[in-house]
């Protein structure tokens, strides 16, 4: 019988071991300045990190540990958002300026402590102030721990396509504008695709991402969407494409030929060069699902493009273009978005949890504000209004003096209220364009007003986009926690017929949902990580004039299930 024991008590000495191994502890230092750069045939001064653009590539395996030292050596004003990472017991680590933390000051400097755990796949971290994510960003790549593999044939090579946008202004500016005006910002010069903007652009011939395949090789993509306010298509000429995970969560094989992906969203696919010799561009265009509306919404047209080369193939080689969706093309997107599944079983696998402790039903979308004090309110519908953002007729606004996990780690009174409402305040046919005649429908009040969960409740929101103001295709990101996505839809949510089509086998698992343009989408989650977690439109022109909303979880009933204190520097406002 001993032996038995001392038998069981080694190997399970020598698991613990094996899993303290696999894992490490990688430090970086981030140093955030001015960086000068040429695009379009102008010199700029963006907002850069370590004097790149995109920013650095965070490589990391499942487990490890991340110590990210950042230096505002920048005229503004930042913090850092690592996008889609859970940060389980790490709130103080996540990001979002005044949500849980005050913002590093220039000169000043906060470092980031944060465990990756129980994903693997594509992430990426950005700048969670004003507009600065449009250059401050790069990509966060979590592989297997040790010894561990992929759930599909290993790719020759991994590569990171990053896509963005470019603003011949700086984007700060851009931004404040925008809320000077209380109209929507400029829109963008160009997009991007690692950071070049293609031929296709004044002055950008020599300006165009460029990658060399060997004919026969698999390779894994690992697409993002860093762009500010756009959906985007990516193709390759000629090439189809698998799908293997969305969000750094594994999903059965999807082939595709095109990519749709919202902004803060990530999308791994494999491409195998089995094309003959020869050069092959690839290319990123706007989804502007908005466009048409109400509104009118402006949008970018232009399409940018890198190249696929392939050994061999001679340099006088014209590359084959892809025939690029429309950019209104909404089948397209729709059946993109609504088609892929998780894999079960696969690591990390989550089953959809079937109890829901707290319903929610919760309106997105646009609308209007009495003209702010210093806002001149131009251009916008009807005039003396300012566009404004919100959900179940809640316009979010940041707190001032203190983030909101302070003030609830702190149990200060007076920073937020919770009576966020579960379900609208007022029922309306939310998809009728004919509701922008109702002039109070219109306006929403603007409070910080959030919501408190129970830890380890289960909660299911079904997001309604609403035709005010628009319609539109919102990205809906939520921080701290990946969730099902059970179903989506168009016209106005109907419970009795529309629960019938939710998929509690294999759903796909996301951070970021794209809730259809003049629709819906539901998703569910278990609220297992204490603290304050920001979810907000993911685009920055939205989120800023208060598109948004946050969750507290509260504390678990032991110690490794209660948030931990602040760390000593976290900056103060």
């Amino acid at each position: 019988m001993g032996r038995l024991v001392f038998l069981f008590a080694s190997s399970l000495l020598l698991m613990v071991a094996a899993r303290t191994v696999s894992a490490a502890v990688l430090e970086h230092s981030f140093y955030v300045q001015n960086l000068t750069v040429t695009r379009l045939c102008k010199r700029q001064v963006i907002t850069a990190v370590n004097d790149s653009l995109p920013g650095p590539s965070l490589r990391v395996r499942e487990g490890d540990k991340l110590i990210i030292h950042v230096f505002n050596m920048s005229p503004y004003k930042i913090t850092i958002h690592w996008h889609g990472v859970s940060q389980l017991m790490s709130a103080w680590s996540d990001g979002p300026e005044m949500i849980t933390q005050c913002a590093i000051l220039p000169g000043n400097n906060y470092t980031y402590n944060y465990r990756i755990t129980k994903q693997e796949g594509t992430l990426f971290w950005h700048a969670h102030s004003s507009f600065l994510r449009a250059t401050v960003h790069g990509a966060i790549i979590i592989h297997p721990r040790a010894r561990h593999s992929y759930p599909f044939p290993k790719p020759y090579r991994e590569v990171p396509i990053l896509l963005g946008e470019w603003w011949n202004a700086n984007v700060v500016d851009v931004e404040n504008q925008a809320l000077a005006l209380g109209i929507g910002p400029n829109i963008s010069n160009a997009y991007t695709i690692n950071g070049w903007p293609g031929d296709l652009y004044p002055c950008s011939q020599n300006q165009m991402y460029k990658h060399r395949v060997e004919q026969g090789k698999t390779y894994l993509l690992r697409i993002i969407n860093a762009a500010v306010n756009s959906h985007l298509f990516y193709k390759i000429a000629n090439h189809n494409m698998t799908v293997v995970a969305v969000d750094a969560r594994y999903t059965n094989p999807y082939v595709t030929d095109v990519v749709v992906i919202s902004p803060g969203q990530t999308v791994d696919v494999l491409l195998t060069a089995d094309q003959p010799v020869g050069s092959y561009y690839m290319t990123a265009n706007n989804y502007a699902s908005a466009s048409g509306t109400a509104v009118g919404v402006p949008f970018n047209p232009s399409t940018t493009r890198g190249v696929i080369i392939y050994q061999g193939a001679p340099s006088s080689t014209t590359p084959l273009m892809p025939v690029v969706p429309a950019f209104n093309d909404t089948p397209t997107a729709h059946k993109f978005f609504t088609e892929l599944t998780s894999l079960v079983g696969g690591p990390h696998w989550v089953p959809v949890p079937l109890n829901v402790d707290h319903n929610m039903f919760v309106t997105v979308g646009m609308g209007l504000d009495v003209c702010p004090p210093n806002v001149s309110c131009q251009g916008r519908p009807p005039v003396g209004a300012a566009l404004s953002g919100n959900m179940n007729n809640v316009s979010f606004v940041l707190p001032t003096s203190l983030s909101l996990l302070q003030a609830f780690f702190f149990n200060v009174g007076g920073v937020y209220t919770t009576d966020f409402p579960a379900n609208p305040p007022v029922q309306f046919n939310y998809t009728n364009p004919s509701i922008n005649a109702d002039l109070p429908l219109l306006f929403a009040p603007k409070r910080t007003s959030i919501t408190k969960v129970k830890f380890n409740s289960t909660v299911e929101m079904v997001m309604q986009n609403t035709a005010l103001i628009g319609v539109e295709n919102h990205p809906m990101h939520l921080h701290g926690f990946d969730f099902h996505v059970l179903a989506q839809g168009f016209g106005n949510f109907n419970p009795t017929t529309d629960t019938l089509k939710y998929n509690l086998f294999n759903p796909q698992m996301r951070n970021t949902i794209s809730v259809p343009v003049g629709g819906w989408a539901v998703i569910r989650f278990v609220a297992n990580n204490p603290g304050v977690w920001f979810m907000h439109c993911h685009f920055d022109g939205h989120m800023s004039i208060g598109l948004s909303t946050a969750f507290i979880v509260e504390n678990g009933p032991t110690p490794d299930t209660t948030l931990p204190p602040p760390p000593t520097d976290l900056p103060q406002c």
